[in-house]
């Protein structure tokens, strides 16, 4: 027994049918894809334009003699950063000595010992601490250190980004360590392994990059804060003393670029664009090493 393939007289064939119902939504869905591709290139519009300028304008300057120079007087050619450059490293580095031991402990604990409302409301206060401004974070340590002390300070401005750095870190790490599986630990538990090593040798090991990238994320937003340093570090012309440098006025890249960026001089208005050439580059390298650290299987 055989079935006519064709439609009774007066209903229009299926394909048609399949065409007219098709129509709209296929409308709505390449509407859609020009929405998204717009949206998609009006967001990465801004950070195209920023590069390409502090390119055009920074790259001109950029040469080796800058970072073994010091910053030249108004109207005079030459100069560099070079104190700049070491006081933003030596700053962010004292902040990541204070911070990433300090993070990954709170993060452990939350994860791993802490639970209930202990946990919720340390993860709460992380996230509040997160979202406070920057100048208040500076306010702060200037009221901690360097009113007592009677100094601005590398400690100062390094103790002020590791409050900025801290937040990150914790929350990335906690966030990390969540998402080790249970049956690792189990497993860990049941050879006999106790839970120090069981956190050490299996669950961190499993997170770190994850853990490396809220690292370097922290890294990079501490690099380019100009108002905690405003408060703590303020700025020297000079290189630091290396008896007393940590406890005495040290330069950075980013109030560099503030104090020449609003200058007349254009001698020092190119030194400003190089420093901020360098702190995008810096941006670009970390964010990169945070990439390469997430696309790694954590376990």
């Amino acid at each position: 027994m055989s079935f006519s393939s064709k439609q009774p007289p007066g209903y229009p064939e299926v394909s048609s049918l399949r065409r007219i119902n098709g129509a709209p939504r296929t409308l709505f869905n390449t509407a859609m894809d020009y929405l998204v591709f717009t949206s998609v290139v009006l967001a990465l519009l801004p950070l195209l334009a920023v590069l390409f300028y502090v390119i055009a304008q920074g790259i001109s300057s950029l040469n080796f003699s800058i970072f073994t120079q010091l910053p030249p007087p108004p109207m005079v050619t030459g100069g560099g950063i070079g104190n700049a450059f070491f006081g933003t490293f030596l700053m962010v580095g004292i902040g990541a000595l204070i911070s990433i031991p300090f993070g990954i402990l709170a993060a452990i604990y939350l994860s791993e010992f802490s639970s209930g409302k202990i946990a919720d409301w340390v993860r709460f206060a992380t996230n509040v601490l997160s979202g406070v401004p920057s100048i208040i974070i500076g306010v702060f340590a200037y009221a901690l250190i360097v009113l007592p002390t009677k100094t601005y300070s590398a400690w100062a401005g390094g103790f002020a980004l590791s409050i900025l750095m801290l937040p990150i870190i914790i929350r990335t790490t906690d966030e990390a360590l969540k998402l080790v599986p249970q049956e690792l630990r189990q497993a860990s538990l049941g050879l006999g392994a106790t839970q120090f090593q069981t956190i050490t040798r299996v669950v961190l090991p499993a997170a770190l990059p994850a853990i490396i990238t809220g690292i370097t994320l922290g890294i990079a937003r501490a690099a380019g804060e100009t108002a905690p340093l405003l408060f703590t570090a303020l700025f020297n012309q000079f290189w630091p003393n290396w008896v007393k440098g940590l406890w005495e006025p040290t330069a950075s890249m980013s109030v560099l670029v503030f104090n020449f960026a609003i200058v007349p001089f254009k001698n020092q208005q190119a030194l400003s664009w190089a420093a901020a050439f360098i702190l995008v580059i810096f941006v670009l390298i970390t964010s990169a090493i945070a990439r390469l650290a997430t696309a790694k299987k954590m376990y």
